[in-house]
């Protein structure tokens, strides 16, 4: 594996995390650095750290806020 993909993953415990659970990325990372970006989005994805999903949160909160706020009245 190059070298600066191995800097990125013991620069980023999830990402280094993701990596031990599914060993098999390193097959395919070791044969071709390339994959890495498909690599990084299904991390982002079980991690919930793609834009998409940060906006969704920020949406249920605040329909949770409106919830207790109208709960109140």
């Amino acid at each position: 594996m190059e070298y600066f993909l191995q800097k990125k993953f013991l620069d980023n415990p999830k990402m280094y995390t993701y990596l031990k659970e599914n060993s098999y990325w390193i097959k395919y990372l070791n044969r071709d650095a390339d994959v890495y970006k498909e690599f990084e989005s299904k991390m982002k994805e079980l991690y919930k750290e793609r834009t998409t999903d940060k906006i969704s949160a920020v949406i249920d909160n605040i329909d949770l806020i409106n919830g207790v706020l109208m709960s109140l009245k």
